[in-house]
């Protein structure tokens, strides 16, 4: 006999709250970053971002918003899903330049690596596979991540110029 969740799934509803936002409100629209580099034909594994803050102009229907988008995203559609938003807590003194963050209209931009940390060999079986510990631009070092060295030299040589 299968066990029910019914008490789990009353006390999830209890606490769960609909995000929602008011006009003149200021939000992030979230953006992806996508690598030059895919592996396994996925999109990069660096975490999604967000840009702004901006303000909320009105409500469109019941889950949807436009906002005020700067001249600079006038390709970028300007109503969002209330689901690639996250609220402005605090009156926006600072945002998240977009010089040099070229947007898409999908609201992805291209990742360039900035410089090589670190560089590792692999061994397996048969083989021996070099890595390389790579820097992101708008990114931490923190944030880096390994990636194959012979990939990176194909796409990127004048990283290893020295």
């Amino acid at each position: 006999m299968p066990k029910s969740n019914l008490g789990e799934k009353s006390y999830a509803y209890k606490r769960r709250r609909d995000l929602t936002f008011e006009v003149n409100d200021f939000v992030y629209p979230k953006v992806s970053p996508m690598r030059g580099i895919r592996r396994f034909n996925i999109k990069g594994k660096l975490a999604p971002g967000y840009i702004g803050p901006f303000k909320v102009l009105e409500k469109k229907g019941v889950v949807a918003y436009k906002l005020e988008l700067p001249p600079s995203l006038t390709g970028v559609h300007d109503v969002f899903h209330v689901s690639q938003l996250k609220k402005c807590l605090r009156v926006p003194e600072e945002e998240t330049p977009l010089e040099g963050l070229d947007v898409q209209e999908d609201l992805t931009y291209t990742e360039h690596p900035v410089k090589i940390l670190d560089t590792a060999e692999r061994v397996t079986r048969n083989k021996r596979i070099k890595m390389c510990r790579v820097q992101w631009k708008h990114h931490t070092e923190a944030e880096a991540t390994w990636e194959r060295e012979e990939e990176m030299r194909a796409a990127y040589p004048n990283l290893f110029a020295s």
